[in-house]
């Protein structure tokens, strides 16, 4: 069984990095709190649907790159 979330963690730090962002920055624009992020990032949280597309909003990326393997 795949672990999602550490799937969509590693994505959402991938593309951060990518887009020179940081944890702060990104909870910035997609309206979330900034440990929910790193809890995010670490495979930790299971963010919902809605916060998934704030975040790839944030990042400028389509919400289907966020679950990409």
């Amino acid at each position: 069984m795949r672990d999602w979330r550490a799937i969509v963690g590693k994505n959402v730090r991938k593309f951060r990095t990518q887009k020179r962002m940081t944890q702060e920055e990104l909870a910035f624009a997609a309206k979330i709190d900034l440990t929910y992020v790193g809890g995010i990032e670490r495979g930790k949280r299971n963010p919902s649907l809605l916060v998934m597309v704030r975040i790839a909003e944030a990042l400028s990326v389509p919400l289907n790159r966020l679950v990409s393997e």
